[in-house]
């Protein structure tokens, strides 16, 4: 609810237009950043305050929203020294918006509960930074329908679309076949690019070739342009964070037995890409690899 004081732990790529929305809303929002001067960034050209460290964070605030880079992070901020299973409160709410583990996530959700009597919400997003600036994110739940019923009207300031999809871990496992999807796109968007360009097809018009057809989606109009003009230059997302994701697509597909060769081959086209420096670099930088060869 709008007078809901929110504590955001997390100001990155994502974080920072999503705290700021939340700020723009009406919402009483304290930040804390592991890098501060981001953090200052959002509170500068908003209401939302600073917390000195994560311990005052925790104890002025009703819900918790993280958007962290990995699940090593989060699990850092819940169990590390003066983390939430520290300073936790009984009944504050946590909304995890980060990509994690799904069984990390149920570890930490039923460790908080039972030392500190909290709640957890797994809220992984979809729509990228431009979904985060227009608030049109699409977010895909986990937790007991009193816990989402409670995040629903913070998280609408974000979202075009709010699914709640089962019990806590629910929202990470749907987030990992989101990002099983993108990934086998991105990597056959590549090579789709790559033959276009090596059979003399002007690459730059396949977006407006393949419009309204079975190949359309958001992946093909965001990579191919960028791909095709080799402009790889403020990149939107980052490889490693969509090879971190296929990784734990993989994982969790271990432990259902569940089959994902696309999504592993994906992965390991990334990971040698990423060995060669491009860690950082967008997706979009795929196609230089069918380039080069």
């Amino acid at each position: 609810m709008p007078h809901s004081r929110l504590g955001f732990i997390g100001i990155g790529l994502m974080g920072d237009p999503m705290s700021r929305r939340l700020s723009d809303a009406g919402f009483d929002v304290t930040l804390w950043n592991r890098s501060p001067e981001k953090a200052a960034a959002v509170a500068a050209d908003s209401s939302a305050r600073l917390a000195d460290d994560v311990a005052s964070l925790i104890q002025s605030v009703d819900v918790i929203m993280l958007c962290l880079a990995n699940t090593e992070v989060v699990q850092e901020l819940v169990f590390g020294p003066d983390g939430l299973a520290e300073h936790g409160q009984q009944g504050q709410l946590v909304i995890d918006l980060s990509s994690s583990d799904p069984d990390a996530t149920r570890h930490m959700a039923a460790a908080l509960a039972e030392r500190r009597g909290m709640r957890w919400v797994d809220a992984p997003v979809s729509g990228g930074v431009v979904g985060a600036e227009a608030g049109t994110l699409a977010i895909m739940c986990g937790g007991e329908n009193h816990d989402i019923d409670a995040a629903r009207p913070l998280l609408e300031p974000l979202s075009a679309r709010i699914t709640h999809m089962g019990p806590v871990g629910s929202g990470q496992v749907t987030k990992l076949c989101n990002q099983m999807i993108v990934g086998c796109q991105a990597a056959v968007i590549a090579e789709a690019v790559a033959l276009a360009e090596t059979s003399g097809v002007d690459a730059s018009r396949l977006t407006e070739a393949l419009a309204g057809g079975f190949a359309d989606s958001t992946p093909l109009r965001i990579l191919t342009p960028r791909m095709a003009a080799s402009d790889f230059t403020s990149p939107p997302w980052h490889l490693r964070t969509l090879l971190k994701d296929l990784d734990m697509a993989v994982t969790q597909g271990g432990r259902s037995l569940s089959a994902t060769p696309m999504s592993g081959l994906a992965a390991q086209l990334m990971r040698a890409h990423a060995a060669h420096g491009h860690g950082e670099s967008d997706p979009a930088t795929l196609v230089e690899t069918y380039r080069q060869a």
